[in-house]
């Protein structure tokens, strides 16, 4: 599989509610790269990109809100403060009230996390 794996394509989010959900993910700095309708439901799918993450939003009404197996998706970024002053002034729910850190790697990470509109977690995260 190295030989011909290039890494991660994309993450998948099911939303019952798609138009919000886009606009959270506009907001926080992804944009659209592709829109398209399932033939057969109608259901609404995008392809949201921010640099080198892409995030799939696909319609489905019966989705529980509720976070899954996967925990979370993080964005890494270099700036942490810039990015936490960012998003404190949007209307969003942070699920870390300061910017945290922990003693990963070399010299440590600093990150907070916030909850999307589908109740799926995104963290902001830089290596220090």
């Amino acid at each position: 599989m190295r030989e011909i794996a290039t890494g991660l394509q994309h993450i998948g989010i099911p939303t019952p509610c798609y138009r919000e959900s886009l606009e959270f993910y506009k907001k926080i700095g992804f944009c659209i790269q592709y829109e398209t309708q399932l033939p057969d439901t109608k259901d609404r799918v995008s392809f949201l990109k921010l640099n080198g993450l892409t995030v799939e939003l696909y319609e489905n009404r019966g989705i529980i809100r509720e976070a899954g197996p996967i925990d979370h998706i993080c964005i890494d970024v270099v700036d942490i403060k810039l990015a936490y002053t960012y998003i404190c002034k949007m209307d969003c729910i942070i699920l870390d009230q300061e910017i945290r850190q922990l003693p990963f790697w070399e010299r440590g990470i600093q990150f907070f996390t916030i909850m999307g509109p589908n109740h799926e977690k995104i963290e902001f995260c830089q290596r220090l």
